[in-house]
Formats: structure tokens, sequence, C-alpha cells
């Protein structure tokens, strides 16, 4: 083994690094380097030694001065109940890595599992292919934008959003696409859904992809889709829709009304809120199989004609040249997609409707709840809606929050005078606690 100055894991030793860094005419290695002394590293972390034990103590004492509030918050984070079958699943040690399924010869129950989840996506979405994971909803969106500019036979760098867009997807969507020469502008919306007429006026040849929201991010239920849809076909353009697993089990099949993408947030399953570690939905037609971005799980047969999984059409840019490549996702979302597709597997089909079903049927009921206090107009929209609902207040919003914060309730105020509310299975024991609360705020 060569000398690495005491270390197998070193990866050069002092005279390899000298005569690098005299190869590039400097002394030091940190030469290399431009930090400014105010932000460098002084060797000190100023944490001082502790046992486990003291540890422990001391996360439980700083977890103890959280707020602990009942939430109704939603705009593209839903709480719905996760089962302990999910955790007692997938925690096994066969699923537990972060590990992508690169060799199918030692991941067959994984593949297959994954393949199960696409098989998921295909049913809820109409859609021929799915792909078996992204990073969230955001960048989901984001990479249905770059596919529809590499599929675009025509000129065209404009892609159409809705302006009511949750806060950080319309950041996320313009700096992926900023680097291919595309712009983000948003369409009108009327009472909550799109304004169908001004999005005509607004579409043409230099459209490349047209995303709406179904249900949208205040809660409303879209209701001319098909007619997007037919929009994007004579424009040329990629329909983009976007959506969570629990919506796409009641509403319009995308694939119904015309849409060439779906994309969103599948983490709304088998997942708690929380900050991070999201699951996005990928799903598309036939002809852009080869441009879908991430993993595709396939299955064939092997030299035995046994039924094999295995990673396929694998055209990130790891495997790929670059300029070739439709993605360079790496992160592996794997690992989350099994817990989502334990989860509807639990619930099945008919368990998934009658959940979504719930959301539609709870949301109304608490609106109307709200609607008979003095000072409270829900919902705004004159729409049908899903978990969520926005309510007009006389008192300003603001104020209105920070008293229902007081009593152990968190909801969302999204203009001066706006509130929005979301509810599920998981907060529906706690409606008559948030009406008495709003009632006193009014």
């Amino acid at each position: 083994m060569t000398d690495t100055d005491g270390s197998p894991f070193a990866p050069h030793t002092a005279e390899e690094t000298a005569a690098m860094l005299d190869s590039v005419g400097v002394d030091t290695e940190a030469d290399l380097f431009d930090i400014p002394d105010e932000v460098a590293f002084d060797g000190n972390f100023g944490i001082e030694p502790r046992s486990e034990q003291a540890i422990r103590g001391e996360m439980q004492r700083l977890f103890a001065r959280n707020d602990d509030l009942t939430e109704f918050m939603g705009r593209g984070h839903y709480s719905h109940y996760v089962p302990s079958l999910v955790d007692h699943l997938s925690d096994r040690a066969e699923f537990l890595t972060s590990y992508t399924q690169y060799q199918p010869e030692i991941t067959q129950g994984f593949l297959q599992a994954l393949f199960e989840y696409q098989s998921m996506l295909v049913e809820l979405t109409g859609l021929p292919v799915a792909n078996c994971s992204m990073y969230d909803g955001a960048t989901a969106l984001a990479e249905a934008a770059l596919l529809a500019d590499r599929v675009r036979e025509t000129s065209g760098q404009t892609i159409l959003v809705p302006e009511l867009l949750r806060e950080g997807k319309r950041s996320v969507l313009e700096n992926y696409v900023d680097g291919a020469g595309l712009s983000v502008e948003s369409y009108p919306m009327d009472d909550g859904n799109v304004d169908r007429e001004a999005l005509v006026d607004l579409a043409g040849e230099e459209t490349v992809m047209i995303y709406a929201e179904n249900p949208t991010v205040r809660g409303t239920i879209e209701e001319g889709l098909s007619e997007i849809g037919e929009l994007a076909t004579d424009t040329e353009a990629v329909f983009c829709l976007g959506s969570d697993l629990v919506a796409l089990s009641l509403l319009e099949e995308p694939a119904s009304v015309g849409a060439d993408v779906v994309v969103g947030e599948a983490d709304v399953l088998g997942l708690p809120t929380s900050y991070g570690m999201g699951l996005g939905i990928f799903a598309t037609s036939d002809r852009f199989l080869r441009q879908v971005p991430g993993r595709l799980v396939g299955v064939g047969s092997d030299v035995d004609k046994r039924r094999a999984y295995t990673l396929t059409l694998q055209t990130r840019e790891q495997h790929i040249r670059k300029e070739r490549a439709t993605s360079n996702i790496c992160t592996n979302q794997a690992w989350v997609a099994l817990r989502a597709a334990i989860h509807i597997a639990s619930l099945g089909p008919d368990g998934l409707v009658d959940l979504a079903e719930d959301c539609v049927r709870d949301a109304a009921a608490l609106a109307e709840r709200v609607d008979d206090i003095e000072g409270y107009q829900a919902p705004i929209h004159d729409r049908h809606h899903f978990r969520e609902f926005v309510v007009h207040t006389d008192q300003p919003a603001a104020a209105i929050t920070a008293d229902v914060e007081a009593e152990g309730y968190a909801i969302h105020a999204i203009e001066d005078h706006l509130l929005q509310i979301c509810l599920t299975e998981t907060t529906s024991h706690a409606t008559d606690g948030l009406v008495d609360a709003l009632q006193e705020a009014a």
C-alpha cells in the first residue's frame, strides 16, 4: 500500500500533494482558495463533548420550546394519517437505503415495488409512462418545462403558469429554465380558477408549455381543463397539469382532458409534513418516453425466462453525454416512493377515493360553519373545493391568525383580509375548537 502518512484513507501522500501544488504554482493548499478571514473556519467548533444521554436531554429541552399547534395550513403541504404499516414495511433492512437500485440482480424486490408505484401513477393519471421519483412537485414542474422545450418542433420560449401559484414553485421553475433561455409568464385567474379567455389571448406560437393545477393552490377545482388541453394542441404547446395522489383518485383524469404531462406532489401519502424529503410525480405520454427525466423501472425476462425488473432508458448525464441527457437528477427518492406506494396499497382503490371524497365534503362543511360567523365570508370563490378554501375577513387577517394561534391553531393569512384554511382527516377532530377561536377573534 502507498504510504499515506499513516492513514489508509488519505487520497494523496505529502509528496504527491507537494508535486501537484508545485505544478500549479502555489505553495500551500490554502493558496488555492480566497476565503475572507471573517468567515474562514478557525478549527474550533465551540462544542464541548457530551454523552449521548446529555445530548438527548438537551435536544428534548429544545424541542419543548416549540409551539404545539393544530395545523390547518395546507397550500401544497397536506397532512394525511400515515398508517403504522408504512413504517413497519419501509423500515425493513431490505428497503432502508438511499442507494439507487443500479444492481438489479440484488434488488429485484425493491425494483418491483417501484414498478408498482409507477403503475399506480399510470392508473391515477391515465398516462402510459411514469417515472419512479422526482425531488418534489416544484422540480417536477421545472423538468416538465425543459421537456417541453426539447420536444417542441417550432420556436418558442414562454412558459405560461397560473397567477396564483404556491410560494417557491415559480422561483424553482424560473431557476431551472433560465439556462435554457425560457421565460415564465403568468395568466390571470377568474374567481380562483383559470381565466380561459385571458389564457387564449396570451397563448400563441411563442408558448412552449401551458401549466394548470387541479386543485389550485386555493383549493378550487378546475372545471375547464379540456378547453386548456385543446388550446395547447392548437398552439402546439405542451399541456402540463399539476395535482397530487389523493386528488387524482377523484378529480378528472388528466389524460382525458388532454394533459401531456402530469406533475405534482406524491408526499401527501406515506410521509408526514416536514421541512424536506419531498416526492414529485412525473407522468407523460408514450411519445415523450425517451425525454422523461429521472429513473424508469422496466420489466422483462432474464436468460432463464423469469420476470426481471431493471432501471431502463437511463438518460441522465451520469450515463450518457451531457448534451444528450434529459436530466441531471441525482438524489434518489426511491425509498420515499416506496412509502407512498405502501400507503396507497393499504388504502386500496376504494379507500383512496373515500379519502378524497372526505377532502371535498369536510372542507365544504367547515366553510359553511365559518361563513355563519359574523365578520367572515367563506368560501370567497364560488367553486367546488378540495381540502382547503379562502375566507374573507372584516378584521386584518394577520391579527386573526395571531389570536387563533394563541388558542392553539395555525392557519394562513394570505392577504390583508384573506385567510386560507385546510382540513384533512388529521385535523377534523379539532374543527369545533377552530370555529370557536375564529369567533373569538372576529
